[in-house]
Parts: C-alpha cells; sequence; structure tokens
C-alpha cells in the first residue's frame, strides 16, 4: 500500500479542501489511512480544525505550506487531516486526550498516536520558529520520531493509560440525584446568577462568549416564576451583546466571541449554530417582553442567515471565515476616515459619533469595530447610514465561506425559524425553515440513517451523530406545531425511535453515547453530556422526546415521556453542580417542570389561523407545546371540538387539563400559570 500523495482534494469538506494543495501528504481518516501506519510502522500525525479558524490558518501557513516541514511530516508520520465539524466524535475522544494531557484544548489540535489510533502525545497550536517557551514544530516532530524509534516501549506504556483513562471518564453520569423540581432549577439558576457580571452582561470574564442556551433558560425560568431579577439578567446580557461589537451593527448577526469582557471586539468568525440559537432567544425575548431591540435583532439576525449562509439548495452553510485574505477584521472594522470615504464629512462624523468610531482605535491598526450603545434619534438617518455602509462594505474583500451543511445546526435554524415566524408573524421564516428540512430530509436520510454533513448536495460518508438526530427531530417537531403538517411529525419520531434504538445505553437508564452501535469503533465510545457551543446530543435529544410525548398517540407517548424523564434524571447532578455547563439542560427542565405546557386550539375551517391561535403563540412560554387545526385532526386535537362553531383552547399542563376556552382573556390567564 503507498498513499504518498495528497487526498484531500475528493472530500466533501471546505476545510479538508483548503489543505488538498498543501506538500503534506495529508490522508482522511479511515481504514486505508491507519493500515499505512502499520505497515510502515510509523505514529499518526493527526491535525483537527475547521474553516473558519483563525489559528488553523495560522499554523497551515507556517508549517504545513512549507516544504522542508512537509518533508519530515512525510517521511517520520502518516498524516490525517480531521475537520471537527464533519466528525464532532473524533475531535471529542481526541479533544479530551489533548485537555487530560496539557490541561486545556483548542484548535489547531495536533495529536501524535500509535497506529491503532491510541494517542500518546497531544498538544495545539506549534509555531514555526521557538518562542514562549514552545518548541518549533520542526522540532517537535524531530523529538516525537526520536522517542518513537527509541523507546517504543515507553511510547506504547503511555499510549494504553491514557486509552485506560479516556474509558474511564466517559462513563455514564451516576443515577440517583436530586429530582428535577423547582428546588433544583430555583438553585440552579440562583448559582447562574451569581456569576453574572453586572456591568458589562455576560457571565465569567473574557473571552466572553454569547450563552445562548443559558439565556433561554433563564427566560423559561422567568415565565414559570415571574422573578424580575432573573429576566433582568437575561435582558441585561442580550442589550449588551446586540449593543457590542460582537454584534454585526450592519450586517446583522453574531461573532463567535468577544476577546474582551466588554463584548467590543470579536473573534469575527461567524457560526451558524450561535445565530441559530440566538435567533431563538431573541425571538422569545422579543414576544414575551415586546423589546424593539430584541425584535430588531430578531430580524437582523434572521436576515442575514437568509442572506449570507443560505445555500443554493435552501439549507444553511456552516459559517464565515475569522480571517479575510488572512487578516481579521479586514471587513469589518473601520476608521474615521473610511467612514467619511463612505459616507462624506457630515454624515461620517455622525456615524463614528453613533458606533463608538474612536480616533485612537478599539480595534487593530487605529480602526474600530462598529457598536450602538444608544439608540439614534433619528430612525430615517440611521437607516440610510447603514444602508450605504452596509454597500460601502460590500465593495470589500469578504470572509470565505465555509459551505458543508451540518444536520444538527440546521435542525437549531429550523427550530429558529419556524419558532420566531409563528410568533412573530413572519410566515416567509415558516417556509424557510420548511426548504431546510426537506433539504435535510432528502440528502442526509441514507439508507433510514443520517449522514453528519453534505457538501453542494451530497452527503458525506460521517454518520451521523446523537446531536443530529437530536436537533433535527426537535426542528421537525416544531414545524408540525406551526403547519400542522404530519409529515414533519412522522419524520421526528422516526429519527427519535432509531436514536433510542441505537444511542441510548442498555446498562444505563436515561444515559446517552454520541455515537451509534454500529458506528465505526473508536479508542472510547464518545458520550458528553455536558452543553458546550451547542447543546449536548442527550440534552437536545431529550428537548424532542419531551415535546414529542405531547403530539403522539398514548402508546409512543408514554415511551418518550420515560425516555425524557429518565435523561432529566442523570442531567440533575449538572443542573445542581456545573448549571453553567447545562443551559439547554435547563431549558429543557423548566418545560418539563411546568407539565409541560400543551395548548391545542380546535378551529372549523383552515383557511388562515384565528386570533385565539396566534395568541396562543405568543403568549405560550419557551418550551411548550402549542398545535391549531381542525378537530381530530391530530391527537393533541382528539375529542375536543371547537365549541359553539368558535375557535376554542385546550390547555393541559402534563395530564391535567383546564376547561376549554374561547375568549382571548381567558386563555392569556391560562397560559401564564
Amino acid at each position: 500500500m503507498s498513499l504518498e500523495r495528497n487526498t484531500l482534494g475528493g472530500a466533501t469538506s471546505p476545510y479538508l479542501r483548503q489543505h488538498a494543495d498543501n506538500p503534506v501528504h495529508w490522508q482522511q481518516w479511515g481504514p486505508e489511512a491507519l493500515a499505512w501506519a502499520r505497515e510502515r510502522n510509523v505514529p499518526i500525525l493527526l491535525s483537527i480544525g475547521y474553516a473558519s479558524c483563525h489559528w488553523c490558518h495560522v499554523m497551515a501557513h507556517e508549517s504545513f505550506e512549507d516544504a522542508d516541514t512537509a518533508a519530515v511530516m512525510n517521511e517520520h508520520f502518516v498524516c490525517i487531516k480531521v475537520d471537527r465539524e464533519e466528525r464532532p466524535d473524533l475531535d471529542s475522544v481526541y479533544m479530551n486526550a489533548t485537555v487530560a494531557m496539557t490541561g486545556q484544548g483548542g484548535w489547531p489540535m495536533t495529536c501524535f498516536l500509535t497506529p491503532d489510533g491510541a494517542p500518546f502525545y497531544c498538544g495545539t497550536y506549534y509555531p514555526a520558529q521557538p518562542r514562549g517557551g514552545m518548541p518549533s514544530f520542526t522540532q517537535l516532530l524531530n523529538a516525537i520520531t526520536d522517542t518513537w524509534r527509541t523507546r517504543r516501549g515507553d511510547v506504547d506504556n503511555a499510549a494504553a493509560s491514557v486509552v485506560t483513562e479516556l474509558r474511564r471518564s466517559s462513563g455514564a453520569l451516576p443515577a440517583g440525584g436530586p429530582p428535577v423540581d423547582v428546588t433544583l432549577l430555583s438553585g440552579a439558576v440562583a448559582s447562574v446568577l451569581r456569576d453574572e457580571d453586572r456591568d458589562h452582561g455576560g457571565f465569567g470574564g473574557a473571552p466572553k462568549f454569547p450563552p445562548a442556551m443559558l439565556l433561554e433558560g433563564l427566560l423559561r425560568s422567568y415565565e414559570r416564576t415571574g422573578a424580575a431579577p432573573v429576566l433582568h439578567a437575561s435582558m441585561r446580557t442580550a442589550e449588551a451583546m446586540a449593543r457590542g461589537g460582537i454584534y454585526d451593527q450592519i450586517g446583522g448577526g453574531f461573532a463567535r466571541y468577544s476577546v474582551d469582557a466588554e463584548w467590543v471586539v470579536p473573534h469575527f468568525e461567524k457560526m451558524l449554530y450561535d445565530n441559530a440559537l440566538l435567533l431563538r432567544f431573541y425571538a422569545h425575548l422579543a414576544r414575551r417582553t415586546d423589546s424593539a431591540l430584541a425584535r430588531r435583532v430578531t430580524e437582523e439576525t434572521a436576515e442575514f442567515m437568509l442572506r449570507d449562509l443560505r445555500t443554493g439548495a435552501g439549507a444553511f452553510a456552516s459559517a464565515l471565515d475569522a480571517d479575510t485574505n488572512g487578516e481579521e477584521g479586514l471587513t469589518y472594522a473601520w476608521t474615521r476616515t473610511q467612514l467619511t470615504e463612505a459616507l462624506g464629512p457630515d454624515e461620517g462624523a455622525w456615524a463614528a459619533e453613533t458606533f463608538a468610531v474612536t480616533q485612537e482605535g478599539t480595534f487593530e491598526r487605529g480602526s474600530s469595530v462598529l457598536q450602538l450603545l444608544d439608540d439614534p434619534s433619528d430612525d430615517a438617518r440611521f437607516a440610510d447610514v447603514r444602508a450605504r455602509l452596509f454597500a460601502a462594505r460590500a465593495r470589500r474583500p469578504q470572509p470565505a465561506r465555509d459551505d458543508k451543511v451540518v444536520t444538527a445546526w440546521n435542525g437549531l435554524a429550523i427550530t429558529a425559524f419556524a419558532e420566531a415566524g409563528a410568533t412573530l408573524d413572519r410566515p416567509e421564516w415558516v417556509w424557510a425553515a420548511e426548504e431546510c428540512a426537506r433539504v435535510l430530509l432528502t440528502t442526509h436520510v441514507v439508507d433510514g440513517r443520517l449522514r453528519r454533513a453534505s457538501l453542494a448536495g451530497v452527503a458525506g460518508a460521517s454518520a451521523g451523530i446523537l446531536e443530529d438526530y437530536g436537533a433535527l427531530a426537535t426542528g421537525l417537531l416544531a414545524l408540525h406545531q406551526v403547519t400542522g403538517a404530519d409529515e414533519w411529525l412522522d419524520a421526528a419520531t422516526e429519527l427519535l425511535d432509531t436514536a433510542i434504538g441505537h444511542f441510548s445505553d442498555p446498562d444505563q437508564d436515561g444515559s446517552w453515547f454520541d455515537t451509534a452501535d454500529d458506528a465505526e469503533t473508536l479508542v472510547s465510545r464518545p458520550r458528553d453530556p455536558l452543553d458546550g457551543a451547542t447543546p449536548s446530543g442527550g440534552s437536545v435529544t431529550t428537548e424532542a422526546l419531551l415535546t414529542a410525548s405531547s403530539l403522539v398517540g398514548m402508546d409512543r407517548s408514554t415511551k418518550y415521556a420515560a425516555a425524557a424523564a429518565e435523561s432529566l434524571g442523570r442531567a440533575a447532578v449538572v443542573l445542581q453542580r456545573a448549571p453553567r455547563s447545562a443551559g439547554h439542560w435547563l431549558a429543557v427542565a423548566e418545560a418539563s417542570v411546568r407539565g409541560p405546557l400543551q395548548i391545542a386550539v380546535s378551529e372549523d375551517s383552515l383557511d388562515s389561523p384565528s386570533e385565539l391561535a396566534r395568541q396562543a403563540r405568543r403568549l405560550a412560554p419557551g418550551g411548550a407545546v402549542v398545535v391549531a387545526g381542525l378537530a381530530d385532526s391530530m391527537p393533541l386535537l382528539a375529542d375536543r371540538p371547537p365549541i359553539g362553531g368558535a375557535p376554542t383552547a385546550y390547555v393541559c399542563r402534563g395530564f391535567v387539563c383546564d376547561r376549554p376556552v374561547t375568549d382571548l382573556e381567558d386563555l392569556r390567564e391560562l397560559a401564564s400559570l
């Protein structure tokens, strides 16, 4: 066997394709590459990153594009490149190893493995020249090569120890935790609020990531308890982010994180998952508080996603790059001079004042990231200036887009667009969610199972993981509630049945693995119950199970409700001990403790939604199940006719139902319970 060439040109990952011209003989992860390492008796150099990662680009330019460095890599290693977004299972396993060895993780991730995939040395970015106490990448390569040749026994022992630890640490959460009740949720919320940065919004210090899931959980807590401090904390963070540089004041949408505690300077990559989660939260905040700022941010974020991330087929691309032509902020940052050039002296000065562009600058080379610390008094002038700046910015070089379509992240987008469109009267958003769902069900379902990602309409070989099943099922259930179409419910329940059959732990009720029981065998089978940048597979699947239990017939309802309760029971310890790492679990638990609340509006016509149905969607708290349609058209409307020919709302909490109502004020009272 000889794989002495770079094989990334045919990859379905744009990140891998970025490295197709490297002089490194990069391979894709697979049995052929591992077999080649065994045949050559050399270690594997595993490099994991993603397309919009700044330091991944830096290391590629410094080392992987360098012929001399590539020669060392090719001679002494089998070099494998992995897109962490396409293979989150590999990323999870080797990130755990990296953190265990170094105390920290990040990307690019650089791991050295035995030919069987066992890690024995891990790190992240390595510079081309020694600096800051770090060896150069070439020095590291030579040291690893020497150790492999002269101390092979030590290498094998170290790898075996790491694998043993990985398997030990990937056990299930303990059973028998505290009950999931108001006491647990109150304690979790109180713990989160103690970490709030009351001066600048958010939780903890720099760098600050937008805590979308945590904010959604807090907002649901407020809806259940009416506790003003919880709402105020949510709104402080929502406003601070929306007015800061992390939010694109010209084009809409959020960057990945802020490098400072004040949300001023972002890391400029824009991820689909962040914007989908934030779209859901800001839409929820807008309908709950009538905040004009939240409404505007919702509309602008939706516009950004539809304009800049939507693919030709109707699904959503993964990300916009952090860099433009290798430079951070080139597309987005402004100087006062640039504002004047784009707008003229008067409007340029006004824009500089409005967007906090200083002479000294807040970013690099005297430029500033635009902020909007206060709303301008002249709306028409503001709209005109924004439009002109957007047009001027469009003439600048633009960041690259990662066109990979990831199932889970598109599922989050479907949920956000369906819910936001229904509650804020934007039917075109619901239509966009439907179109995206059809793309996924057509392209990403292969032989009854989900694939993780696609590119240009072609599904990749990587199998879907638990978060793909849970997030897509949640999105399809949101579409079913909004449209009443059975196709979305049927597809969602098929996904959930597959998830239960292939991802649940048969020995630990309520525990989930992130990979299927018939997936590729890795050195350990990953499962991570904590919510991170996206909901954990367990928490988003539990959300789908809880929602589905109210929408299906009694036979499956019991199964889904029991599975959701068992999952939440396992997650109770995370809510108790690490609630900031359990934002989505908090949101799901709030919905569960509330009932979950179900509102079924029975109507005698489907010509257009009744005012009662529209208000039911607006009044319902986050996590509630809301459907509207003809009597007996779905399980939640079985034997529930309109009373006196008028649209009628049936409101239940769990298995306890109130009297049917036809009056809006009566519905308002019941929905606020």
